[in-house]
C-alpha cells in the first residue's frame, strides 16, 4: 500500500461519491454554527421544506453577535437581540444542542470546539467561519463553508468539495525567548505571502510543532487560511490523547481505547509525498509585528518599517504604499516605540487559557499607560472560569484591563465593540485589514505577550525586555 499523509486519509475514509474532475461528496462528521450563520440558514433551511438530517451531529453558540461587557443579557446591544432571539428559536426548533450565552460551554466557535471535545483526530469538521482550518491542530479536517454549504450540510450531512493540493511547513529547531506559535505562523505568512498556500492543504510537522502544546498547534493552524490555505493540520499524538482525554464529548472507557487505537493509524506515513515542502528554522524567529494591512505585512519587533521602493513589482509597490498611508507609518521608522491607543487580548486565535497565562505574566505586577484602553476577552466560559480560578483576572484588573465575557468583540468590531477611527491597537487578532476593528482603526497583530507589554509600554515594545 503506498504510504499516504494525514489528509489523504482523513478524505479518502469521508467520499461518499466521487464526481470526477477531483471532486467529491464527502461526509461531515461535526458542523457547528454560530449566532450568525444559524437563524438565517435554518430560516431558508425551514422555507425550502427541509429539516436538519442530524441534529446530534450539529453544535450551535452565539459568539459574534453577543456583547462581551459584564454583566451583559441578550439585550445588552438592542441591534442584536433580535438576531439573538432568531437564533435561539430557530436552534430549538430545529433540535440543534446550543450553548447559549452565559451557559457553561458557550464561547467562541473554535475555542469551544477544542476544550469540549468536539474536535477529534480523524474527523471532519466544518462551520460558517473561515477560521475553522482551527481544529486541525487536533488532527481533524477543518475548513470553513459559504451560506449555501452551510444550508446543504445541514440537509443532508454531506459538503461538494474539490481536493486540494497538499504541502507540508517543517518548523524545526528551538524557538528564542519571547518567541511563542503566534510569532511562528506570523513569521511565515512574512515569508511565503497572503497567497502561498492557495489552492493546499497544509500539514505542519518537525520538532518544533512536535513539542507544542494542544493550544499553540491550534494558533499555527488558526492563520492557515491568511497565507491562502483552507486546510491546516497537524498529526495527532500523546500530546493530543493527553489534552482529549475526559472532556465533555470525548471518547470514554472502552470507546476511548477504540478511538486511540483508530487516531494511532492517521499521521503522515513515512515516504509520503507532498506536492510542496517548505522548511522553518524557528531559531531564525523574533517576537513578530505587522506594519500594514495584510498578515503577510509583518515584521521582527526590532526592524524598521520596510521601504515600498524595494518591492520587486508595482503591484506590491503601490499595495505597500496604500498600507502605509492607512496605518499612518513612514519607510524606515522603527516599529518599536510606536505609540498604540489600544491592546485586544481575546478571539479564535489567542484567548485560550495558555494565552491568558502568557499575557497575565507580563502585566502582574504592572500598570497599563494612562491612555490605553486595553481589553481581556476570554474565548469561552471554561477559559473565564478557570483563568478567575487562577486568580488571572484579579492580575489583569490590578494592571488596568477590563475583563470582560466571552465572545468575538473587538476582533471583527461587533456590537459596538470597536476603536475610533485613526487609533491603533496591538491585538492577538488574525487579521488587520483597513477597518476590521472599526472604520480607519489601524491594527497590529501580534502575541498575547507582545500585546500586553503593548498595553504596559503605551507603544509596541519588544516583550522580551520585560520577561524575567
Amino acid at each position: 500500500m503506498a504510504a499516504s499523509t494525514l489528509f489523504e486519509k482523513i478524505w479518502t475514509s469521508h467520499v461518499i461519491s466521487d464526481l470526477g474532475d477531483g471532486f467529491a461528496l464527502l461526509h461531515v462528521d461535526r458542523h457547528i454554527l454560530h449566532d450568525l450563520n444559524a437563524m438565517k440558514s435554518l430560516v431558508e433551511l425551514r422555507e425550502r421544506g427541509y429539516a436538519v438530517r442530524n441534529p446530534e451531529l450539529t453544535i450551535a453558540t452565539p459568539d459574534h453577535g453577543v456583547s462581551t461587557l459584564p454583566g451583559r443579557n441578550i439585550d445588552t446591544v438592542p441591534e442584536g437581540a433580535a438576531l439573538l432571539r432568531g437564533y435561539l428559536e430557530e436552534t430549538r426548533r430545529a433540535g440543534i444542542r446550543s450553548f447559549d450565552m452565559n451557559e457553561d460551554g458557550q464561547g467562541i466557535v473554535h475555542v469551544i470546539g477544542p476544550e469540549l471535545g468536539l474536535t477529534q483526530p480523524g474527523t471532519l469538521f466544518v462551520c460558517g467561519d473561515s477560521h475553522t482550518c482551527t481544529h486541525g491542530g487536533l488532527g481533524a479536517l477543518g475548513f470553513g463553508t459559504g451560506r449555501s454549504e452551510v444550508i446543504h450540510v445541514l440537509a443532508t450531512q454531506s459538503i461538494y468539495q474539490k481536493k486540494p493540493k497538499q504541502m507540508r511547513i517543517n518548523f524545526n529547531g528551538t524557538p528564542g525567548k519571547g518567541v511563542t506559535a503566534k510569532d511562528l505562523i506570523l513569521y511565515l505568512i512574512g515569508q511565503i505571502g497572503a497567497d502561498g498556500g492557495n489552492g493546499h492543504a497544509v500539514e505542519y510537522a518537525g520538532s518544533a510543532i512536535n513539542a507544542m502544546s494542544v493550544e499553540g498547534r491550534l494558533t499555527i493552524c488558526n492563520l492557515s487560511i491568511e497565507f491562502g490555505a483552507k486546510v491546516g493540520m497537524i498529526g495527532p499524538d500523546d500530546t493530543a490523547y493527553d489534552y482529549l482525554h475526559g472532556r465533555r464529548f470525548s471518547p470514554a472507557g472502552a470507546n476511548w481505547d477504540r478511538a486511540i487505537a483508530h487516531w494511532k493509524t492517521l499521521p503522515t506515513d513515512a515516504g509520503a509525498k507532498f506536492d510542496r515542502e517548505i522548511d522553518v528554522n524557528v531559531a531564525n524567529v523574533g517576537p513578530q509585528i505587522t506594519w500594514g494591512t495584510s498578515p503577510q505585512h509583518v515584521i521582527s519587533v526590532n526592524d524598521v518599517v520596510p521601504d515600498p521602493a524595494t518591492a520587486g513589482d508595482a503591484a506590491r509597490r503601490d499595495a505597500m504604499n496604500g498600507a502605509l498611508d492607512y496605518m499612518g507609518l513612514t519607510p524606515g521608522q522603527p516599529i518599536a516605540g510606536t505609540p498604540i491607543d489600544w491592546v485586544f487580548i481575546g478571539s479564535c486565535t489567542n484567548s485560550r487559557i495558555s494565552d491568558l497565562r502568557e499575557a497575565g505574566a507580563i502585566a502582574r505586577g504592572r500598570k497599563v499607560k494612562p491612555g490605553v484602553s486595553a481589553w481581556v476577552v476570554p474565548g469561552s466560559q471554561q477559559v473565564k472560569q478557570q483563568a478567575e480560578a487562577e486568580g488571572l483576572h484579579e492580575v489583569f484588573k490590578q494592571a488596568g484591563f477590563e475583563w470582560r465575557e466571552p465572545g468575538c468583540s473587538m476582533c471583527l468590531a461587533a456590537n459596538g465593540e470597536l476603536m475610533p477611527r485613526g487609533q491603533r491597537s496591538v491585538s492577538t487578532t488574525n487579521r488587520n485589514f483597513e477597518g476590521r476593528q472599526g472604520p480607519g482603526a489601524r491594527t497590529h497583530l501580534a502575541s498575547p505577550s507582545m500585546a500586553a507589554a503593548a498595553a504596559i509600554e503605551g507603544a509596541i515594545t519588544d516583550v522580551r525586555k520585560m520577561m524575567v
